[in-house]
């Protein structure tokens, strides 16, 4: 077993954003040894809800030395081929699965996990994807890729995305993907909706949530669900979180045009319901700092940082499925 004096198996995250892969990893029974992002207020909720880990604030290409690990893990930034994003597939951004790649050879750990978009395996990115698939095997791991739906797995909304998971070649074991937990199979739990996610929490949070006016792009698609539904993707824009069941129905009238029901008050999940259908925790602590020029660009970047994060359920149900190798 690499490092760690606990007896668990160690793990050391990349691109690890606000902690959610993170979260998964340590209720699947890891020790984080390390984790790295470029984004400092992911950096500041990280510790402020997982101060154990030495998260090193830094660009991932001017790190060159990292702690053994039985296991690396990585969620690279995806804005290049999400489907809410600009969608281009020769952005420098779209290739730091290479960084992954570079410190994979480093330090060898038994197994990795990469998390990414669903819009990797549109056919104008498909290349991208096989291409990491051919770095991770020559790097000798044995490689399975699959999409899986964070709502199968306890997370109470709709998303979508592509796993790569790698085990070392020397080492004689296989990796299954898991098998929902959460459906209506038999044997499956009931999806985990809005309902149970939020309800008890304020109808009308005072400043946690985006009051910004509800503009013609916003009103092109129903960015609405009920309370007994499973919400739609959580997005890491303000403007365009989606809508809390409080607010009244819309209605098509055109195309990529929707409009009201009622007049009745109407607003956006708040930043904190948000990290809840996450499957964050609702009790999460959001830290203010002093470089938060405005409350407005505070308020921006909590809903960032828990829209970009990894559902802590999916990657425990991912990481929980790893053969016993450690």
């Amino acid at each position: 077993m690499a490092g760690g004096g606990s007896g668990r198996p160690t793990a050391v995250s990349l691109f690890t954003g606000c902690g959610g892969s993170d979260a998964g990893l340590i209720e699947a029974g890891f020790d984080i040894v390390l984790a790295n992002d470029i984004c400092r207020y992911a950096r500041e909720f990280y510790l402020a809800n997982l101060p154990e880990t030495d998260y090193k604030l830094a660009d991932i290409t001017t790190l060159s030395s990292f702690p053994e690990a039985d296991l690396l893990v990585g969620c690279y930034p995806c804005q290049g081929f999400s489907e809410g994003g600009v969608r281009k597939a020769n952005r420098g951004i779209n290739y730091l699965y290479q960084q992954f790649d570079r410190v994979l050879r480093l330090i060898r750990p038994k197994a990795f996990i990469v998390e990414n978009v669903q819009g990797l395996t549109r056919s104008n990115f498909r290349h991208l994807l096989n291409n990491q698939i051919i770095r991770f095997r020559l790097a000798r791991y044995r490689v399975q890729t699959r999409l899986l739906n964070a709502a199968d797995y306890g997370v109470p909304q709709e998303r979508r995305r592509v796993f790569l998971v790698g085990i070392r070649s020397d080492i004689d074991a296989q990796y299954e993907f898991p098998e929902a937990t959460h459906g209506s199979g038999e044997g499956q739990h009931p999806y985990v909706t809005i309902r149970d996610a939020i309800e008890g929490l304020p109808d009308w949070p005072e400043g946690e949530y985006c009051d910004d006016p509800f503009h013609w792009y916003y009103m092109s698609r129903n960015r609405r669900r009920g309370w007994d539904e499973l919400s739609k993707t959580i997005v890491s824009t303000a403007r365009h979180m989606l809508l809390h069941p409080i607010s009244p129905t819309l209605s098509r009238v055109g195309p990529d045009c929707w409009e009201w029901t009622t007049d009745e008050p109407r607003r956006r999940f708040s930043f904190r319901e948000a990290s809840a259908l996450q499957g964050l925790s609702a009790e999460a602590v959001f830290p203010d700092t002093d470089r938060m020029h405005s409350e407005t660009a505070g308020l921006r970047m909590k809903y960032r940082v828990v829209g970009n994060a990894v559902p802590p359920p999916l990657f425990r149900a991912v990481a929980g499925t790893l053969p016993e190798i450690w």
